[in-house]
């Protein structure tokens, strides 16, 4: 395990700290963990499902809608082909959407405290509106998944919508609200909890879990994703990690609130491939 990174641990505290936009476990949101999922490979029909009820057993919504982040994040998650190899089609309005989501978040201190990390660092452009070009170009650009295919993918599907290949994968999907919202619609189906050392099972407070579901007909045998965190947080937490390495895969270990985490972000070329927190510990034991 790489040693914690006591610097980006600092910043993403204070970026923890800062998130007025993140719900609360048990007041603006509660979760049901259920059953601990079953061993499970990518590509596996059926699986043993060891959560009957849904994982999110409410969520106010109207909190959710009542935040321009969130809200401008919500408009994003119908905007995508989700299965690889069909060509992504980027309209107008989509450009729209894109841009009033980038201005919604750049307006909070979450992404003040990165947009300030990052210029330190000589990574990113110092006016917000060249900056929020270089957001655009890193998280919302068009690319190929596979090498002479047609652009069917960009970082923020990947990460925050999630895609499927040939209807047996899962690919991505690491965001809570678009979870949420795919459940509710009875488009995911949870089937339990993946544990982690030292801990028997989550605590309905845990905001970073490792979870099993399926979607669109696959299985994801493991996911991982924070809960209950405003999309800027997530969006600002992987942008740095991304801008400061040229690594195809940089994992960075840091401890934010009471959870040590591996943050993995994979890039394609100049672009995010994928990004998602992988819990290590938490303190709370």
């Amino acid at each position: 395990r790489k040693a914690l990174n006591h610097e980006l641990s600092k910043l993403f505290n204070d970026m923890w700290d800062a998130d007025v936009h993140r719900l609360r476990p048990g007041k603006d949101y509660t979760i049901d963990v259920q059953g601990r999922a079953g061993p499970a490979q990518q590509g596996d029909s059926a699986v043993q499902d060891n959560a009957a009820r849904h994982l999110f057993h409410n969520v106010n919504e109207e909190r959710l809608k009542s935040i321009q982040t969130f809200a401008t994040f919500i408009s994003l998650l119908d905007n995508y082909e989700t299965s690889t190899g069909v060509a992504e089609v980027v309209t107008p309005e989509e450009i729209v959407e894109n841009n009033c989501f980038l201005d919604a978040i750049l307006a909070t201190e979450v992404m003040r405290l990165a947009h300030d990390y990052l210029l330190k660092k000589n990574l990113a452009k110092p006016t917000l509106a060249d900056f929020k070009h270089q957001l655009y170009d890193i998280w919302f650009q068009l690319y190929a998944r596979k090498e002479g295919d047609r652009p069917d993918s960009c970082g923020f599907e990947h990460v925050f919508v999630g895609e499927t290949r040939h209807g047996k994968e899962i690919l991505g999907l690491h965001n809570w609200v678009q979870f949420y919202l795919q459940e509710k619609r009875g488009q995911i189906d949870y089937k339990g909890y993946l544990v982690r050392k030292n801990k028997t099972r989550p605590d309905t407070d845990d905001q970073v879990l490792s979870i099993q579901f399926s979607w669109k007909g696959a299985v994801k045998p493991i996911g991982s994703s924070f809960i209950g965190v405003s999309p800027e947080f997530e969006f600002a937490l992987y942008t740095i990690i991304f801008l400061l390495s040229e690594e195809r895969v940089t994992r960075e270990t840091v401890k934010i609130d009471e959870y040590e985490l591996q943050v993995v972000v994979w890039r394609h070329g100049h672009h995010i491939g994928t990004a998602y927190p992988v819990l290590l510990s938490t303190t709370s034991e």
